[in-house]
């Protein structure tokens, strides 16, 4: 048995959002400070740059909790860890994922009915119920955050090796699958996200700001003009296309950029 106090009930704390075994707490002023940082820290909370933290109900959580190495705080009650690893196999598999995506090799599971904390976070929590993507999302780099352990991951390849190249992104990327929820570790909140639904469309981005899309869109990297010459003119030369029936994310600037 245990009891919390002064945690989310701290009138600096605030609840942005809850799903499934998941909520994302937000600090509204950062009160740990000195005097020397008192006016960068007023400042910064003025412009929504503040702290959040996710906290896990182990009890709601289906098939326990997946994540991101390192990112456990603390926990409390009946919570424990494994490696998430099932055999020799099953490591060898998630060590080739984690080295073609750039994600951790070896991602901790937790399970049990206590209470999960993960370590605070300037950048901004997004909570994603893969009902509402038909049940398969492919993330750009270093978003994972955390997810319910039922969630398969996989490294899904992009559909031309130009798109790693010529786009200035890797050949895979982590694709999440199954029927839950997923944590996502976003550098833009999801108020400024844009959501755009396509039905047997194609839709082209000039850049790296589609951070998620589903799984059942094919991506490519293409010439934004139908000929070189066409491409050269338009100043745009080439974009990420995605095709087909699905939803992507789009963040108002590119995360190479804000990174």
């Amino acid at each position: 048995m245990y009891r919390i106090s002064n945690f989310v009930d701290n009138d600096d704390i605030t609840t942005l959002a809850s799903m499934g075994a998941f909520t994302v707490l937000e600090y509204q002023r950062d009160l740990s400070v000195m005097p020397h940082d008192a006016q960068t820290a007023y400042f910064a909370s003025k412009m929504n740059v503040r702290k959040r933290q996710v906290v896990c109900d182990m009890s709601k959580a289906n098939g326990g909790i997946t994540l991101q190495a390192g990112a456990m705080q603390w926990t409390v009650g009946n919570v424990n860890a494994t490696t998430g690893i099932k055999g020799v196999g099953d490591f060898l598999s998630k060590a080739m994922r984690g080295s073609v995506t750039g994600e951790s090799a070896i991602k901790p599971e937790y399970t049990g009915n206590g209470l999960l904390v993960l370590e605070p976070t300037y950048r901004h929590i997004i909570l994603i119920n893969l009902q509402d993507w038909n049940g398969s999302i492919v993330l750009d780099d270093g978003l994972f955050l955390a997810c319910e352990s039922t969630l398969k991951h996989k490294a899904v390849m992009r559909s031309n090796f130009s798109s790693a190249v010529a786009g200035n992104e890797g050949l895979f990327n982590l694709g999440v699958s199954g029927n839950g929820v997923l944590c996502l570790e976003s550098y833009c909140p999801r108020e400024e996200l844009v959501e755009i639904t396509l039905e047997d469309d194609v839709l082209k981005v000039d850049g790296n700001m589609a951070i998620a899309w589903s799984g059942s869109l094919n991506f490519t990297v293409e010439r934004s003009g139908k000929s070189l010459m066409g491409s050269a003119v338009s100043g745009e030369g080439l974009v990420n296309v995605y095709r087909g029936t699905g939803k992507v994310l789009l963040a108002p600037v590119s995360g190479n950029i804000v990174e």
